[in-house]
């Protein structure tokens, strides 16, 4: 089943709200924090230019390179970085909506954590 985003954001929006203000005075668990600032980061960059919700070219290169420095070290020239944003846009409105962004950073979460499970070994 997959939720619109008014959906998707309207749950989103309880659930933080919910972990925000728990009535026992308890602390955000480790997950909540980490989507909480995942959602931040986000808007962080997406409200500098345009429509506040989605982040453009120059917001995103901004975000990756602030965020993802170690990543960004390894991206040699602008085709690559703008290879990655047309893979990214897959409503083709050359712009990265939350949604987009959220694909991008699981992508490279598990890449990491593949990474990190072959060190193991």
């Amino acid at each position: 089943m997959c939720l619109s985003n008014f959906e998707l954001n309207h749950h989103v929006t309880f659930l933080l709200k919910l972990s925000l203000f728990r009535e026992t005075g308890e602390e955000m668990t480790d997950l909540e924090t980490s989507m909480a600032t995942i959602i931040a980061v986000f808007q962080k960059y997406s409200e500098r230019e345009g429509d506040k919700h989605k982040l453009k070219k120059s917001e995103l290169r901004d975000l990756l390179h602030d965020e993802l420095p170690e990543l960004m070290a390894h991206v040699k020239d602008q085709a690559t970085l703008d290879s990655l944003m047309e893979s990214l846009d897959t409503d083709g409105d050359a712009e990265c909506n939350f949604q987009e962004f959220m694909t991008f950073v699981s992508l490279v979460t598990v890449c990491c954590h593949e990474f990190f499970e072959h060190e193991d070994d």
